[in-house]
């Protein structure tokens, strides 16, 4: 078999049996392989923005890698916005990265780049392949190194694809469990609980599923610590029978006063809270100068076996903690707006549903009003980076094909990867992506007034650059173009009767929600 056989048969070796794809010429050997060994899926994208929060969204759902197959370094640089919160949020995603032939780089032809470089900034491993002999143990080492919550990129020059590997394919690798919190750690945050100090808890991490979070209530009900989540928990299970948990607040001047008395900070798969951008007289660091921070786990640590050792330590085993009872909103009725489309949401969320949320300043009522919804997950932003709901949504419906996906997005970031609507309705995905539609860019409307920019009032120009109306969108007509059944909802009651048909019927389905904006 060739090189790109060989890889192929690696990964399917190793369950990763969907590739996100975009090719072109040098990874032609690779795409015929498709054809020629059994297991895996292949999901083209028009985009690879699209492809690689695809690859995140599938990763958090399945609790495994995806792989991505990208052209070139500009393909590679075409994807990193979303590699970059794949990386933030601790999600494995093997890359392949074709090259040219190796003989052929010297030439400096027009899509000759720096690949080992450009792939740096969102991987924690990467490694050219030097010879189809090696193509396979390389391919098996890129699925180790990202199964520890990485991001790792394997570049497949193009005769390094085509070549004869007379060794094949490489056996599925053995990946190591997580590292065990010591006992001393323990001790540690034993300690700083009872100390009859205040204390919170920040968790974070990969997931906090409902077995993570049920347990830290525990914690935090046999301690009388408070428990929180950081800002955009990588994927969150919440609902009825959840853990009651507050989650950080994004504003850094909320952030500030929702931490001002804590005594102690014990962060469990989470880091330090800073704010995500600076500002004038307002501090970067989130905790108190004086609040002791203590790392009781990392996200690659043993948490759950942490929490049951904290719990044992505690003689809290059996503490029951506080859950969501079920308790859903009335159906809306009157003006459509960003509290309308929230409750409507939290009465019709199917049970198991799976929520992508990128719906920005429109999204700030949704959290709260869903906490005691029927059960679902929470997929968040984890890197900032914004155009990621569609793509992920694409991934968490392939990984999750028996569970509604309900992605909330907001217009301007629709707009970043807007050709994942054409890769869900080839796919025939189940999906409902519910579009904010306020015809602005208003997080950075508010952004604006928190920086002081010119007093914190826009100018005409400065104006322009925030409002993306003067086309307004048509966001109906954008989808049905690329396959998608659309509908546009102007009242709640439109809004909450598409909703339920496009619950109850098959995706993709998209509702462009004409919202005003919240500012």
């Amino acid at each position: 078999m060739n090189g790109a056989e060989s890889l192929i048969n690696t990964l399917v070796n190793n369950d990763i049996e969907v590739c996100f794809t975009n090719p072109g010429t040098s990874e032609m050997h690779f795409v015929a392989a498709l054809d020629e060994v059994e297991g895996m899926r292949c999901v083209l994208c028009l985009f690879e923005g699209v492809l690689s929060g695809a690859a995140d969204g599938y990763a958090r759902m399945a609790r495994k890698p995806a792989s991505t197959l990208l052209h070139l370094g500009p393909g590679l640089g075409n994807s990193l916005a979303n590699l970059h919160n794949a990386k933030k949020g601790y999600v494995p995603v093997v890359n392949i990265v074709g090259d040219h032939a190796t003989y052929h780089l010297e030439y400096d032809a027009p899509l000759t780049a720096d690949i080992e470089a450009i792939a740096s900034v969102v991987s924690q491993w990467v490694c050219t392949s030097k010879s189809s002999e090696d193509i396979a143990n390389d391919g098996a080492e890129a699925v180790f190194q990202a199964g520890a919550g990485q991001v790792s990129t394997l570049i497949l020059p193009a005769d390094v694809s085509w070549g004869d590997n007379p060794s094949g394919a490489a056996a599925a690798v053995s990946i190591p469990p997580p590292a065990q919190v010591p006992q001393s750690r323990i001790d540690d945050v034993v300690s700083r609980l009872q100390s009859g100090k205040i204390c919170k808890i920040i968790a974070g991490g990969r997931e906090i599923d409902k077995r993570r979070g049920l347990m830290l209530g525990q914690v935090a009900k046999a301690t009388g610590a408070s428990i929180c989540t950081d800002v955009f928990p990588t994927r969150l299970a919440r609902g009825a029978g959840t853990v009651v948990i507050d989650r950080m607040p994004y504003l850094a001047e909320l952030a500030v006063d929702y931490l001002k008395d804590i005594d102690h900070l014990i962060l469990i798969g989470a880091a330090s809270p800073v704010s995500f951008f600076a500002y004038p007289n307002v501090p970067s660091v989130m905790a108190p100068q004086d609040c002791d921070q203590f790392l009781f786990a990392r996200p690659s640590d043993d948490i759950d076996q942490a929490l049951e050792n904290l719990l044992q330590r505690l003689d809290a085993a059996d503490v029951e903690p506080e859950v969501h009872l079920l308790a859903l909103p009335e159906l809306p009725s009157g003006a459509l707006d960003a509290g309308t489309a929230a409750q409507a949401l939290a009465a019709l969320l199917p049970e198991n549903a799976i929520i992508v949320d990128e719906a920005a300043t429109s999204g700030m009522p949704l959290f709260p009003v869903t906490a005691a919804s029927r059960p679902h997950d929470w997929l968040n932003l984890t890197g900032g980076s914004i155009g990621f709901g569609l793509p992920a949504s694409v991934g968490a419906a392939i990984a999750c094909p028996d569970r509604k996906v309900i992605c909330l997005e907001g217009d301007g970031s629709a707009m970043y990867t807007i050709q994942a609507l054409w890769t869900m309705a080839r796919e025939h995905l189940d999906i409902v992506v519910i579009i904010y539609n306020n015809r602005k860019y208003s997080i950075l409307e508010l952004e604006f007034s928190r920086t002081g920019s010119r007093g914190g009032v826009p100018g005409p120009k400065a104006a322009s650059m925030l409002d993306i109306g003067s086309p307004d969108m048509d966001f109906v007509s954008i989808a049905q173009g690329m396959g998608v059944a659309a509908t546009r909802a102007t009242t709640a009651e439109e809004f909450s009767t598409q909703l339920s048909k496009a619950i109850h019927g098959p995706g993709p389905h998209l509702i462009d929600a004409l919202v005003p904006s919240l500012f």
